[in-house]
């Protein structure tokens, strides 16, 4: 199944065009039918699998943010986020599935995935969390929130570092330069968005990553949903 909706010729000036990828045309209809009433949201496009998605990508390069299913025949949702990260780096993504298990959390996170929610959201919920995604930040539901949490707890029982009881200092531009790690920019852009130099963006992130004793990306985000550094709800 794959189809542009119509709409994208009637999508009010500002609205956020919405991409919505998923196997099975009931959920579709239902996640369309919860954006429906949203006045600044439009679903501009649909598509049933990972190559229909990324063929509605390129005939509608106004989408903003794409609702990807994970569990999918052929091209994994996780699959096609890295594509989407790869050919349309505009585009933001945020997976939808039943499951929220900690290892399906960090894939996510891992191929550059905005939000994460699950499909018994609610109307509201998955509003703000498009608008959310779209704006920059991230977003996960609280069910998701709660297995990265645990994760991070059931690796740290045996640490009894005091710097587990607080989150590390960080100065003002380590905290502006984590924002952007977690948008997914890399330093290349980090760099132009903050007017300093790759280098400069590199030692900042490697200071980053020692300080709150991360060893990737994925731990970085991790540490700083604990300690709430960036916007996830």
């Amino acid at each position: 199944m794959s189809n542009t909706t119509g709409a994208a010729s009637q999508v009010p000036a500002g609205a956020l065009s919405v991409l919505l990828v998923d196997d099975h045309p009931l959920v579709i209809e239902g996640l369309k039918a919860l954006l429906n009433d949203a006045p600044d949201i439009r679903v501009v496009a649909t598509a049933g699998g990972g190559a229909d998605a990324l063929l509605r990508l390129q005939e509608n390069p106004a989408i903003r943010v794409a609702i990807v299913d994970l569990n999918m025949p052929g091209m994994t949702g996780v699959e096609l986020m890295r594509a989407i990260r790869t050919a349309h780096p505009a585009v933001c993504t945020m997976a939808l599935s039943v499951f929220h298990d900690h290892s399906s959390v960090t894939d996510v996170l891992e191929a550059g995935g905005s939000g994460y929610v699950l499909k018994n959201t609610t109307k509201p919920e998955l509003t703000d969390a498009i608008r959310q995604v779209a704006s920059g930040r991230t977003y996960f539901s609280a069910e998701v929130g709660a297995a990265l949490l645990q994760n991070l707890h059931r690796n740290g029982a045996n640490h009894h570092d005091a710097r587990e009881d607080k989150p590390v200092e960080l100065t003002a531009r380590e905290m502006e330069i984590l924002q952007l790690i977690a948008r997914e920019y890399p330093n290349a852009l980090i760099a132009e968005k903050l007017f300093i130099s790759e280098r400069t963006v590199e030692t900042h992130r490697k200071n980053i990553l020692t300080k709150t004793n991360s060893k990737s990306v994925v731990g970085l985000i991790q540490y700083a949903l604990k300690y709430k550094l960036i916007n996830n709800s």
